[in-house]
């Protein structure tokens, strides 16, 4: 089968073509957002193919994964004129929770009877308004990367890209007490500077941008994930580090209470219960590691790659029937 779809998410996008299928990339000269291409920090594999907005024309096309609004008329118009969901089966994927008016946000696909909408979590589901249009929820996989915990730095890791233009959505806000009770290394996009920014000194703070071939040995190294997110759909890099084998600290909000289950970290919505959490396993490495692999056990089970390509393809097969 030939899918197309947009390189939007490359860590999603990393685990969705693992499949058997043929990947179709759109690539423009600029290689802008709607024509990234093929990943250049994440290793894909051949099957994944780019094609230019003329060769789609001719090309071709079983299914459409579209993942922003707009994506529903450049398919149309790069299709030469075949209309996803009617022409040719579609479905939308939607990787972020609502925004706004949260408990009365309508979903930009909403009541329509010629695609599928899938979210990544449970939680986005409940969250959108969907209205009548078919959904279904394939929560996500990870390649696993192995159980490479050392946890030998005594410091938490957190991921986050933008953290300052995000400010309170990704928990930024919540950093400076949190760097009271553990130094903290920040890895994300656009990250420096977040130490003078939030008025923490450099030896509580590192920032750094890693490519994920460094980045998971990197996290791996440090002593516990801390996730301070209030606003996300679940983040993928809390799902990496349990995969790693570290134990999680993260707020009880989103879906990160499905995702953490009991013995593989602490959730709270009280940050000071965090900061204690993250003190002990500072003072108790062996705790961390116990917590770790518990978490690293229950990450394979439910967000390992074989169950995640095996609920694509049961979608995939109902939507082109």
């Amino acid at each position: 089968m030939n899918i197309l779809l947009w390189h939007v998410h490359g860590s999603w996008t990393t685990a969705f073509v693992q499949g058997p299928h043929t990947y179709l990339v759109p690539v423009t000269p600029a290689r802008d957002p709607d024509g990234l291409g093929r990943a250049r920090t994440f290793t894909w594999p051949d099957s994944v193919r780019e094609v230019t907005p003329e060769q789609l024309r001719e090309t071709q096309v079983d299914l459409v994964v579209l993942q922003r609004p707009h994506e529903l008329e450049l398919a149309e118009r790069w299709l030469g004129g075949r209309r996803p969901g009617r022409d040719v089966p579609a479905v939308y994927l939607e990787h972020n929770a609502p925004d706004g008016e949260v408990p009365n946000t309508r979903h930009p696909f909403a009541d329509r009877d010629d695609l599928t909408l899938v979210h990544v979590t449970h939680f986005n589901r409940l969250f959108w308004d969907n209205g009548s249009t078919r959904t279904e929820v394939v929560e996500h996989g990870i390649v696993d990367p192995g159980h490479q915990y050392t946890g030998w730095l005594a410091r938490a890791a957190v991921v986050v890209n933008d953290p300052v233009r995000r400010g309170r959505y990704t928990g930024t806000d919540l950093l400076p007490a949190l760097s009271e009770a553990t130094p903290l290394d920040v890895f994300g996009m656009r990250s420096e500077g977040l130490a003078a920014h939030l008025g923490i000194s450099d030896d509580r703070c590192h920032t750094a941008d890693l490519p994920q071939s460094e980045l998971h040995a990197a996290l791996a190294e440090r002593r516990m994930y801390l996730h301070p997110v209030r606003w996300t759909s679940l983040g993928l890099s809390l799902v990496e580090a349990m995969h790693l084998g570290m134990p999680v600290v993260a707020l009880a909000t989103t879906e990160a209470v499905e995702a953490v289950p009991p013995g593989a970290g602490t959730l709270s919505t009280r940050p000071e219960v965090l900061a204690r959490a993250a003190r002990h396993y500072l003072e108790e490495p062996e705790a961390a590691a116990e917590d770790g692999a518990r978490g690293r056990q229950a990450a394979l089970e439910r967000y390992g790659l074989k169950r995640f390509l095996g609920d694509w393809e049961r979608v995939m097969t109902e939507v082109r029937s």
